[in-house]
């Protein structure tokens, strides 16, 4: 129920802990991407993300209800049908009803594709220095110490950052361009985990 030709600008936190950091002015048009993980086709109990049926409010913007969704042929969402609520902007509801999940998100329109490279730790034991017998230190790595995305979606003026800037990514942690190739993310810290995961 937004219009196809429309564009606006929802003011955003730099980094949603630290209000220091200034804000950024991010577009908003019909069409948008959120995070996979976001989604949920079958619900846990008390879950406050995109799922058939629930709203969310998107992060500095509207509150949406998601109408449907399409999926492909291994089961992944490929499409969100959502109604916003065009009275919220980024404020409350005139109803007083109260919206628990919040994503962020990216304009379709605007949004510059990127390659996202997220690092772990490089052996899967703590204590390296000493081995068992008969055991090298190939036995211990982590076939998992990096992982690339291919063509995520960044907001744009990620495409005029500098080569030392350091931005947070929401949720997942902080990144900056990699030296050799500018089209490339490399996560250098991550968010910390909660005691209970």
């Amino acid at each position: 129920n937004y219009p196809e030709d429309k564009k606006e600008y929802f003011s955003l936190p730099n980094n949603p802990s630290d209000p220091e950091a200034g804000r950024r002015d991010v577009p908003f048009t019909k069409h948008l991407y959120i995070d996979r993980d976001d989604v949920s086709l079958d619900p846990p109990p008390k879950y406050f993300r995109m799922k058939k049926g629930g709203e969310v409010r998107l992060m500095g913007g509207y509150i949406v209800k998601c109408q449907d969704f399409d999926i492909d042929e291994n089961g992944n969402v490929t499409e969100i049908r959502v109604t916003a609520d065009l009275e919220t902007g980024n404020g409350n509801p005139v109803d007083g009803r109260k919206v628990k999940g919040t994503i962020h998100w990216v304009s379709a329109k605007s949004a510059v594709d990127a390659d996202v490279r997220m690092y772990d730790r490089l052996f899967t034991e703590a204590n390296m220095v000493t081995l068992p017998e008969g055991k090298e230190y190939n036995d211990y790595l982590n076939k998992d110490s990096v992982k690339e995305f291919k063509n995520a979606k960044l907001e744009a003026a990620l495409a005029e950052a500098g080569e030392n800037e350091r931005f947070q990514f929401v949720r997942t942690g902080y990144f900056i361009r990699d030296s050799k190739d500018e089209n490339c993310w490399n996560s250098i810290v991550p968010l910390k985990e909660s005691k209970t995961k």
